[in-house]
């Protein structure tokens, strides 16, 4: 799809700020990366071997009978016993000594009987963000196992920083998206139309804004339980009024101008006129407050969480991780690892956003 001269200059001033557009680069590596946390962090393999068929533990649900094991359940990878049953085939030698058997089998030859040795590839981190290690102290230092340590639980922090920043960066790009499509809607119908309806409007808007979202959403938690989509729909339902206001100014100033009475005297519909002469030019106020609300939903999500209030306690999340931090005075990398994931996560959507409004600006312009 070929862009429009406007959106092809808007695009040209986006690369031409080189910080938002390599803020943009490392913000999408960033994010695709944690798409796939399931193949970068987990304690089951992204592929294995077994008697000449390939599994995919990470996607599919495999009983430990599939390997020849006993039990119905799902097959436990980090135990020595299954990895020797995958590396031989299913030989019930597994059971006595696991580690010898499997050493023995990497040469092709398990009890001097030929076989087809299994394999396995793993994850670079092999730790799903559920997975306790008993062995040791918890929290324990970063080490090559653990490459940010573990929190009081023994969890691999680097696991639980991967899935939380997807978690956090999916929450943010839901909440913003649907709270910023009514919030515009509604500051446009408010400045568009005046009189009773922006009264009513007003009116109505001041009443919800004093609401007490944190009691709100106390007493819905106590009621429906902790879950990802409820704090969805509760942020979008107390955020969506962040951007109203600046709208709504931005639609009260440019009704009376002359494209509007000239579009007006036409027969243009009150809809082509609001959203497609007036929205392009209140864009720059609008996306001037973008970034407040992005990085408001992320904080938002990370101090429910160190509340309490957030998501589910068993979930990855990046405001659990400060908390920890805070319990645990003498586990220096919590705090880092929780510090240094908020500071460059909020700094790149800042630079990115800062790029967006300065390219929708039609004053400003980069050589």
């Amino acid at each position: 799809m070929r862009l429009s001269p406007l959106n092809q200059r808007r695009w040209r001033n986006f690369r031409a700020n080189r910080r938002a557009f390599w803020s943009l680069i490392c913000f999408l590596v960033v994010f695709v990366l944690s798409l796939f946390a399931e193949v970068l962090a987990n304690d089951k393999p992204i592929l294995l071997s077994y008697r000449g068929h390939l599994y995919v533990p990470v996607y599919r649900f495999y009983p430990e009978t599939e390997f020849g094991g006993d039990f119905r359940t799902e097959a436990i990878y980090r135990d020595p016993s299954v990895q020797c049953l995958i590396k031989t085939g299913g030989r019930e030698e597994c059971w006595d000594d696991p580690e010898a058997v499997s050493a023995e089998a990497e040469t092709g030859m398990v009890s001097g009987e030929k076989i087809e040795a299994g394999w396995m590839i793993w994850p670079p981190i092999r730790y799903h963000y559920r997975t306790i290690n008993n062995v040791g102290t918890a929290p324990s230092a970063p080490d090559a196992d653990h490459w940010l340590g573990t929190d009081d639980t023994a969890r691999d922090v680097a696991a639980r920083v991967i899935y939380g920043v997807r978690t956090s960066l999916l929450f943010t790009l839901i909440v913003t998206t649907v709270s910023s499509v009514i919030g515009i809607a509604a500051g446009a119908v408010q400045g568009y139309f005046g009189g009773k309806t922006d009264l009513i409007f007003q009116r109505a808007l001041e009443i919800w804004g004093s609401t007490p979202s944190l009691y709100v959403i106390i007493i819905l938690f106590a009621i429906l339980g902790r879950s990802f989509w409820l704090l969805v729909f509760v942020s979008i339902l107390f955020g969506w009024p962040a951007l109203t206001g600046v709208v709504r100014a931005e639609f009260l100033r440019a009704r009376n101008f002359e494209y509007v009475r000239a579009a007006r005297a036409l027969g243009v519909s009150d809809r082509v006129i609001m959203f497609r002469h007036i929205l392009p030019n209140a864009m720059v106020a609008t996306l001037t407050m973008l970034p407040f609300v992005v990085t408001g939903t992320i904080g938002g999500l990370a101090t429910l969480d160190y509340l309490g209030y957030g998501l589910p306690s068993s979930a990855p999340s990046l405001g659990e991780l400060a908390l920890q931090a805070k319990q645990n005075l003498q586990a220096p990398w919590l705090g880092f690892a929780a510090f240094f994931t908020f500071a460059i996560m909020l700094s790149l959507l800042v630079f990115i956003f800062e790029g967006v409004r300065d390219a929708f600006d039609p004053r400003k312009t980069f050589k």
